[in-house]
């Protein structure tokens, strides 16, 4: 082996070296199996299944050069036995940027227990339509807030020397036909809907890129050079490299090259001897390869010759610490979307019994199946989480609902009742061919129409009802919503998510998510989806903007969740300051509860002279406040973060306009203080 001196602690400098070198000595076939991953299909027959250990690529033997090693998520490392945390949508509903980033520096630390140093798990694609199958796996329809969401995966998760990877690059939202769908964006949607949140990855130096499936101007993901080299190389100095999904994310070796794909995963079907060959035969200038092969090689040298915070031994895995950590995120995640009579939280000492039904009462339920799967065995359903929070002080009755009429006479008989009601991996998830069967996108956003008939029949007996809602998007509930006092969204909550549930059905936490998407009235509220769709169109709007647009009221407003107290806004600033603003408000908890509230920042645009949406959200904190406790919460926004995008010049510009600030407890503007700042 040639001594390359590859050592911990190196500098940028002295890696710069060690890869210049490398570049000189490294045969053309070492340079392009650089380019790929190795022995995917050897491993997987080994192990019979996927996501086992991790998955090699990249590396030089001869040289002493290491390889990364990948493994995915984002629910936590998919590695058996692993952490599992709710899921991404759940982690949104939080709006807590720095409970994020602890969610990171676990999964860092289980990477490295298991031998992993590639993380492909920051999801960011943008929730366009909540059909979407793997709307569980990003964070919200809001490109900000995904934004702030990847950011704080990146730095957890690198902080460990861990590589992240922010996935799916670009406009990948359907499931179905994500294979071949060719999405249509104008360049103003392009820049200003679809891409700022990738931007702001990579911003926190975001180590690598996975491309998306589908194509985007009649090119697929993995062969665009606008997006790839134009854009994330080119403008956005990007330094790591790019590679791509996995089920056949390249579909041409000169077109991959020449666009700018970097590793073909998980193995060398386009790349390999194809790539060798094309070499040779001059279709491929060798300085292209040459580029990727540095990106590749300095990646994972910055990465591997780090000194590490601490050691990384096995018992790190699947930890009480890690658990405790996953209670948190879906106790702060659960959103209360009715309280009416203020059922909840459920009194303990004037209830004698508490009937828990549904079909998902008792299920381990974590989300989809496909490659965000954790195998977790020691998962809290919500029964389990019930029963071990109140012993047997109350009695508990359960049923899985499947008999309409036993399910009505226990609901009839107790105090109040819990009905658990939504989704699994059957019913929206990963769409794998020839491997998953009646997953991916949702044909439905509403409930079944047996849990509707569940629902209808208990509160019919029994006016003291919860709906608890599982699943990872928005489910349409007019045809019965107001016939429940309560309804609570739990989200695929992770595997200690039972416990988090309890704990705020019976007051021990008071609830404080936020949702992340709107919940429309109508699916016609909705953008066009088409899960099968050849060509798409992405417009402008979609979401809460699009609904402010044609001023359509939700059912529930983005930013929307109740608490078990109330809060008050008051005393709207505005402070500017060279490139920024500072936007501060005044917030009192005004209940007899302690509780935390989070704090919303959108600017609105209506003295633009070019189509913006009224609002956009610019900024949020989430705030603890006592009872009766006054603070004043302060919200910066850079300048730059108002600016559009102009296609004539290719620029971003900020008018010279007065805006309307907006500030307070969602996007509702009944929830929101008003104040002007002018440019």
């Amino acid at each position: 082996m040639d001594n390359l001196d590859i050592r911990k602690g190196m500098t940028e400098e002295e890696i710069d070296g060690v890869v210049n070198k490398a570049l000189n000595m490294m045969t053309l076939k070492e340079k392009v199996a650089t380019m790929s991953g190795h022995d995917f299909f050897l491993l997987v027959i080994k192990d019979h299944k996927f996501g086992v250990r991790p998955y090699p690529g990249g590396g030089v033997e001869r040289l002493g050069m290491p390889p990364f090693l990948f493994t995915d998520g984002p629910r936590g490392v998919i590695l058996p036995g692993s952490t599992c945390f709710p899921v991404s949508m759940a982690r949104g509903a939080s709006w807590d940027v720095f409970l994020e980033e602890r969610v990171g520096e676990v999964i860092g630390k289980e990477c490295r227990a298991h031998g992993a140093n590639l993380f492909g798990g920051v999801c960011i694609n943008l929730l366009r339509h909540p059909a979407w199958g793997r709307a569980q796996e990003t964070y919200g329809e809001e490109s900000f807030h995904i934004g702030e969401f990847g950011a704080a995966l990146v730095r957890g998760v690198q902080k460990h020397n861990v590589m992240a990877t922010a996935k799916h690059y670009a406009a990948n939202s359907i499931e179905y036909s994500r294979f071949k769908v060719d999405v249509q964006i104008s360049e103003r949607t392009l820049r200003e809907v679809y891409l700022p949140h990738f931007k702001r990855c990579i911003e926190e130096e975001c180590a690598t890129v996975m491309s998306a499936y589908n194509k985007l101007r009649g090119e697929y993901c993995g062969h665009n050079s606008y997006l790839l080299r134009d854009i994330l190389k080119g403008e956005w100095d990007f330094k790591g490299f790019v590679h791509s999904d996995w089920m056949n994310g390249l579909k041409n070796t000169i077109k991959g090259i020449t666009g700018g794909l970097d590793v073909e995963m998980p193995r060398a079907k386009y790349y390999g001897r194809k790539l060798e060959k094309a070499i040779n035969l001059g279709k491929v200038p060798i300085d292209l390869v040459d580029d990727s092969v540095r990106r590749i090689l300095h990646t994972v040298l910055k990465f591997t010759t780090k000194e590490d915070p601490q050691n990384y031994g096995t018992e790190l895995i699947g930890c009480d610490d890690h658990v405790k950590l996953t209670r948190e995120v879906a106790e702060k995640s659960m959103v209360l979307l009715k309280n009416q009579g203020k059922i909840l939280p459920f009194n303990t000492n004037k209830m004698e019994s508490l009937a828990v039904i549904g079909p998902l009462a008792d299920m381990k339920n974590t989300g989809d199946h496909g490659s965000s799967n954790i195998r977790q065995k020691n998962i809290i359903t919500p029964l389990q989480g019930i029963k071990n929070s109140i012993g047997d002080r109350i009695q508990v009755i359960y049923n899985e609902g499947t008999n309409i009429a036993v399910a009505q006479q226990i609901s009839q008989s107790a105090d109040s009742v819990v009905v658990v009601v939504g989704y699994t991996f059957k019913d929206e998830g990963e769409y794998i061919p020839r491997i998953s069967r009646g997953l991916g996108d949702r044909t439905n956003l509403g409930l079944k129409e047996d849990d509707i008939k569940l629902i209808n029949a208990v509160v019919k007996v029994n006016e003291k009802c919860v709906v608890v809602l599982v699943g990872g998007s928005a489910i349409l509930m007019e045809e019965w919503k107001e016939k429940v006092p309560s309804i609570l969204m739990a989200w695929y909550s992770g595997m200690d998510g039972g416990h988090a549930l309890a704990n705020i059905l019976f007051g021990k936490v008071n609830p404080s998510g936020k949702l992340p998407f709107t919940i429309p009235k109508d699916p016609a509220h909705l953008p066009y989806f088409d899960v099968y769709a050849d060509e798409i169109e992405y417009g402008y709007y979609h979401g809460y903007t699009l609904m402010e647009k044609e001023n359509i009221e939700p059912s529930f407003p983005f930013g929307f969740g109740l608490s078990y107290t109330e809060y008050a806004y008051k005393n709207i600033r505005v402070e500017l300051k060279d490139k920024k603003f500072i936007v501060s408000v005044d917030i009192t908890n005004i209940g007899a509860m302690e509780g935390e509230e989070i704090v919303q920042l959108y600017i609105g645009f209506e003295n633009s002279i070019v189509d913006r949406p009224i609002k956009l959200l610019r900024g949020f904190k989430r705030v603890s406040l006592k009872p009766y406790e006054t603070k004043s919460v302060s919200i910066e926004v850079k300048k730059k973060d108002l600016a559009w995008y102009n296609p004539e010049n290719n620029t971003w510009e900020v008018e010279n306009i007065t805006y309307t600030i907006y500030i307070g407890a969602s996007s509702r503007n009944k929830d929101l203080l008003t104040g002007k700042i002018t440019f």
